[in-house]
């Protein structure tokens, strides 16, 4: 199987990674797991770049942004995995609107630092969403992150501007 067929199927639920998972059992896993284990986000949220973390991920070509635009159920599951990591970061989603969760804070949220490899994961989340189809949900992504991330933790300048032109 190539991999746009690869991507495509993880994403319908059909097929699975790399190593084994699906897409199902990766949106059921621990807060724990999500922030030490780094061969996941790229299945999540394919981009057309090669990440650094996991050279097993396909990549998304225009085939598989083609899928995206025709097959809606492949949006709603990327907006359940968007979901799964938003509530990793503290944040809850209704609709197009990103908010912060009560327990938002510097102390329990890592991405609300100035660095790190969950920046890296942000970036990759809004421009995944843009290129997939949903424009409207990467930019209340990428304005809530970086209206928390200043409000409520002491992200770099660097981060806002990777954030800032992620689409």
């Amino acid at each position: 199987m190539d991999n746009d067929a690869r991507l495509i199927a993880f994403y319908r639920g059909e097929g699975q990674d790399h190593k084994g998972r699906l897409l199902e059992e990766i949106w059921a896993l621990s807060s724990f797991w999500l922030e030490h284990t780094h061969d996941y986000i790229q299945w999540l949220f394919p981009i057309p770049e090669a990440g650094r973390f996991n050279a097993f991920a396909p990549l998304l070509t225009s085939d598989v942004q083609a899928a995206f635009e025709r097959e809606e159920p492949l949006r709603r599951h990327q907006q359940r995995s968007l979901d799964v990591m938003l509530d990793f970061f503290g944040l809850l989603r209704d609709g197009n609107a990103i908010t912060a969760q009560p327990t938002l804070s510097m102390q329990t949220h890592i991405w609300l630092k100035a660095g790190g490899h969950n920046h890296l994961r942000i970036t990759r989340m809004i421009r995944s969403l843009a290129l997939c189809h949903q424009p409207t949900l990467a930019r209340a992504v990428q304005q809530a992150v970086i209206e928390l991330g200043t409000q409520h933790g002491v992200v770099s300048e660097a981060s806002l501007r990777y954030w800032r032109e992620a689409f």
